[in-house]
């Protein structure tokens, strides 16, 4: 609990000390936590975005690197959830079809269109989550950003 009590420190005062407005540091934080959360994306997708978007690629990088991998497996089953209930379909079948796929794991049934029967909704409960909490990270480290920007 202290080492992730530390990490989050050393995080707020790596985003407090970048040298450029607090909107771009926000989104760039937003974009890091989005692209940290959706399976897939990644940190250079996350860096794609801050350079079309103009945000700070530093702090994609640090709230990248703060939501990678622990969040996404946190994740998987509100994912399966969500998604499966935004197509009308029963949770538990896509979680058991989700959990053979992982199980049995082989890159070729990838290519496989029944794979995406129980995918599809694993990726959109994702999409959903990853987004929503990008957003909300942008609105928490802005105003975090701007209130300490005021005191500087």
């Amino acid at each position: 609990m202290k080492r992730l009590i530390r990490l989050l420190k050393l995080a707020y005062i790596k985003l407090v000390r970048i040298n450029d407005t607090p909107q771009k540091v926000a989104l760039g934080f937003g974009l890091g936590v989005f692209a940290g959360i959706m399976p897939g994306f990644g940190t250079l997708l996350g860096l794609l975005f801050a350079f079309i978007l103009k945000a700070n690629s530093a702090s994609v990088l640090i709230a990248a690197l703060l939501t990678n991998t622990w969040f996404t497996v946190l994740a998987i089953i509100p994912a399966i959830k969500l998604g499966s209930g935004i197509l009308g379909w029963h949770w538990s079948n896509v979680y058991s079809e989700w959990a053979l796929f992982i199980k049995d794991f082989h890159w070729v049934k990838l290519v496989k269109p029944e794979t995406y029967r129980f995918l599809l909704p694993v990726i959109i409960g994702y999409l959903v989550i990853s987004v929503l909490a990008g957003i909300l990270a942008y609105a928490a480290s802005l105003a975090i950003l701007r209130r300490t920007s005021v005191k500087k």
